[in-house]
Order: C-alpha cells, then structure tokens, then sequence
C-alpha cells in the first residue's frame, strides 16, 4: 500500500473520520494498516504502519497514551486512529496537544465502522490505484512497441519518447553538451557531479527525484539518458519502463535513424551543407551561414573526404554514424577539426588543408579503417578531393570524390582510400576510343609484346613498378624483391627493347599512358 495520510482520509468509510491533530504530517505514507491488540504493539510496529485502536490498554493512563504516541512517531508509524464510543467518548486534549506538537496524524474514527470495514475500503482503494497503474504502464509499453517498430516518425526521436513515458527528459552526449532538454531545469543542476560513471543511478535534481540511465553502445557509453518527475514510490514499477526507453534511443542512433549525439552548431551547419549540394542554397549563402556559426573551414584551404561502406542500405547509416565516431576519436582527425556529415552518399567530411603534410589525412583514414576491420563482410571505401581555396570550390570537391567512388575498376588492387588526383588523368582520358588506346600501347611496346609471355609479363611488370616509385632504382628493387643491380639491367633492357629514354620526361609520359590505358582495357 501507497497512501497518504490525506489520500486514505478521502476514501470510504474512512473519510467520515476526522483527522483531530497533526495535520502537518498528513503526507506521511502508508505502508500497512496494523490493529492494537496487545500490551507491547509499539515493539512491533514498523515504518509506515498505521495503527487503528479502541484506546482499550490506554484508556486508563494518560502516560502510556503519551508514550505510546511518542514511540509511534520515533519509529516512523504514519499515523495514530482511535475509535469511539467504547472506551472513550472523546479524545483526551492533551493527547490532542502531544500529537500537534509532534506532527504526527491523530485521527477519530467514526463507532458505527468496524477496523475491518476501514481496512478492506482502503485495500480496495489501493487494489483500483494498482490496477489503474498496470494499465497504464501497459499502455506505455504498447505506445513503446509501436514506437519502435515505426519507421516513419512525425516527430523527433526524443520529443516522441518524452511523450510516450509521460516524463520530461535531457540528454546529455559523452561529452557533457546538452543534446536535449525538454524539462524545467537549466545546464547546471543537470551536469552536478560530471562526469558521470557509465551505470543507472536515481539523482536529486532541484526538488524532485530523476533517474539518470546510460545511452551504450556495446561496452561504449555514447550519452546519458535523464527523467525528469519520478515518484520513487513508482519507480520499482516503472523502471523497466525507463530502461527500455534508453535502449530505443541507442538503438535508434546506432541504427543511423537519428544522428543527434553532436554539437548543434555543428549539426545547423551539416543541415546547410546537404542543402547547398542539393541546390538549395548558393556556395556564398553556406559560407555567410559558417561565418555565422563561428566555424572556419571555409574561410581557408579546405579538401573533401567521402566514405562508404559496402553494407546493405538497411544497415548503411549505423555503420557510417560508426565510422564518423571512429574518426572523431583519432588524435589526428581531433587535430585537424574537420566536421562530419552522413549523407545519402556516405560519410562525408570536411577538413582544412595540411599543407605541410598533405598526406595526414589519408594516413588517417587507413588507420581508422584497420581499426574498425570488416563492417558486415565489406570494407569502408573513401575518396579525397582537391584542393579548394573558395567556399564555391564544395560542389567541385563533392563531384570529384563521388567520381572517385562510382569508379571503384580504376582504382589499384586492394585500395581502399584515393585522392582525385590519383585517378583525374585517368577520369579525362576515359572517353578515349578503344581502338586507339589499343594503338597506341602496340606502338610503343614494340618489340617487347614479340617475346616469350612470361618474360614479358616480368619486364612490363618492372616497368610499371619502376614508373610508379617515379624512376627510382632502389624502390624498385625493394618493391620487386630483386637485387639493385637486377633491376638496373631490367631497367636498361627496356630502354633498349623499347628505343625510350627513362630520364626523358616525354618518354615516361607516354609510358604512363601506356600502363593507364592498359588498365583501362583490361577493364573492360
């Protein structure tokens, strides 16, 4: 039973009571009902009890009487109810006197009620509040079902879950910003004690009771979950409730259907970003918008980076909401202060230009790659633009890296992260007739295709490696496991088979066409 004192007092037959001293401790709650029937009652009462006599063993001792209420109220009892017309007709005043003193309910119970009759209204008083309260957590949980099922929401994630738990709510992301926060208090009281140690804990916030649950991931705790308004006397009842509602968020944000756990400049900026590439603001409008929010990537050199990963489209958005994480942790990535935005491509983001060392960022990537491993059986692929020296240079940036990825057969075996500039020669000369590709790789391979396959695939091989280690003979050596001088009178044989010289910067042009063209028709 959960009762007040009040509570109890308007309910039949025991609101033809009157509560005769006390008042102020009419919210005291109860427990259970206990009926004085022996001379040591006050040894056995317990917390919350209510205890209902006929003053039978007090009648004759004021004392005891007094003692009585003193070790009632000592022991936390909710409240003291004598009845009537049996022993006594009226309740002695100065009983009436301790009780005001104490704070503690003296109530007069009416003769013509029987305890029996007081007791069972109060039970079936409590048995209507319990039912009512399993019906409604019934239906929050019904509410709940049909909230994670639908795919489709009208309203934001975490206005839809406050609704449905009928609590305010905050959420705080693992850095202690506010994500969300619909109830009456303001960042202070919420982050007391930050940070947090990742497990369910029930919180004093203001006057009120809240319980604050871990947002996880796995073993990783991504932002805490808070609500707001919680009777402590409901909470064995609800929190089961409450527990499922932060592992639908999680769920939700993990799953890619919510990408909110992020600073909100960041995400007004990423917003504005999807809508400059899809037209629907000009490149000027987004930098006046970056200006605006204090963010300064476009005020200077910037490059495009776009990830995908090779999962099912109903899997997509979590894997790469994964990826942004993995990036966003990378002490590197953390140096460069770039800015993620999941878009319908991929993964795509945006960081100022290391102009002292360019090849940071695809260093990164690799590492964060081999870190994350497989996702779902397929590997994450990623492609760097140019770089840009103007906020209209974002749209370029965006065709270049989409060009990159929708051109996975131009890429080298087993890459997974390109620069544009890797495959731009490759990318112009695509539309180039097969026929005169093929012409052009007869001609200058000349007498080198007449010779025995094998040693012609041993020597083309050392060309290309020796191409791409831009004419380096030790490079090349190391890379084919030969001996320098192996690879020098390789190197010296071709020149000769092939009437080019190596040092020539025509030659190896036309060289490097022949390899790119090569490619291309072996593609085909």
């Amino acid at each position: 039973m959960h009762l007040t004192v009040e509570e109890a007092l308007s309910i039949y037959p025991l609101s033809e009571a009157k509560l005769i001293a006390g008042s102020k401790g009419k919210h005291r709650m109860i427990k259970s009902i206990n009926v004085m029937d022996a001379p040591d009652i006050s040894d056995w009462i317990k917390e919350g009890e209510m205890l209902l006599t006929t003053a039978y063993l007090i009648k004759d001792s004021l004392k005891d009487a007094s003692a009585l209420l003193q070790t009632l109220n000592r022991r936390g009892a909710s409240g003291l109810g004598i009845k009537l017309g049996r022993f006594w007709d009226s309740i002695p005043e100065e009983l009436i006197i301790e009780a005001e003193k104490l704070n503690f309910p003296l109530i007069e119970l009416p003769f013509q009620f029987t305890f029996s009759d007081q007791m069972n209204g109060l039970f079936r008083a409590e048995l209507i509040r319990k039912t009512s309260t399993m019906q409604t957590e019934i239906e929050k949980q019904r509410k709940l079902m049909q909230f994670a099922l639908r795919t489709n929401r009208v309203q934001p994630l975490f206005d839809s879950m406050s609704e449905v738990m009928a609590h305010p709510i905050a959420v705080i992301n693992a850095r202690g910003g506010i994500i969300f926060n619909n109830s009456q208090f303001n960042e202070a009281p919420l982050l007391i004690g930050w940070p947090w140690l990742g497990k369910s804990q029930r919180v004093r916030i203001g006057e009120g009771v809240g319980l604050r649950l871990p947002l996880m991931q796995g073993e990783e705790c991504i932002g805490y979950l808070i609500y707001f308004e919680i009777d402590p006397l409901m909470l064995p009842v609800e929190e089961n409730l409450f527990i499922q509602g932060a592992e639908l968020i999680s769920f939700h944000i993990q799953s890619g259907y919510e990408d909110c756990l992020e600073p909100d400049l960041q995400r007004e900026f990423g917003s504005m970003v999807k809508r400059c590439l899809n037209g629907g603001i000009s490149c000027t409008e987004l930098a006046q918008v970056a200006a605006k929010l204090e963010i300064e990537l476009l005020q200077s050199p910037f490059q495009l980076l776009l990830t995908e990963t090779s999962t099912s489209e109903k899997s997509q958005q979590g894997e790469l909401l994964r990826l942004k994480d993995e990036y966003m942790k990378h002490s590197l990535q953390q140096e460069m202060k770039g800015i993620h935005i999941v878009v319908n491509e991929g993964l795509l983001s945006i960081y100022p230009v290391d102009r002292q060392n360019p090849e940071n960022l695809m260093m990164v990537v690799k590492e964060c790659f081999q870190k994350m491993g497989l996702i779902d059986g397929g590997s994450p692929r990623a492609a760097i633009s140019n770089r840009k020296t103007e906020p209209e240079g974002i749209k370029e940036a965006f065709e270049e890296v989409k060009k990159c990825l929708n051109r996975p057969q131009h890429w080298g075996m087993n890459e997974q992260v390109v620069h544009y500039r890797q495959l731009e020669i490759t990318l112009m000369l695509q539309n180039v007739p097969t026929d005169m590709m093929r012409k052009f790789c007869d001609g200058n391979l000349g007498d080198l295709l007449s010779r025995e396959p094998e040693y012609v695939r041993e020597m083309l091989h050392t060309l290309e490696v020796y191409l791409d280690n831009d004419g380096h003979i030790n490079e090349t050596a190391k890379k084919l496991f030969i001996h320098r001088n192996t690879a020098t009178y390789r190197i010296e044989k071709l020149s000769e088979l092939l009437d080019v010289d190596l040092k020539k910067i025509n030659d190896l042009l036309r060289l490097r066409l022949v390899f790119m063209f090569r490619r291309m028709l072996d593609r085909e």
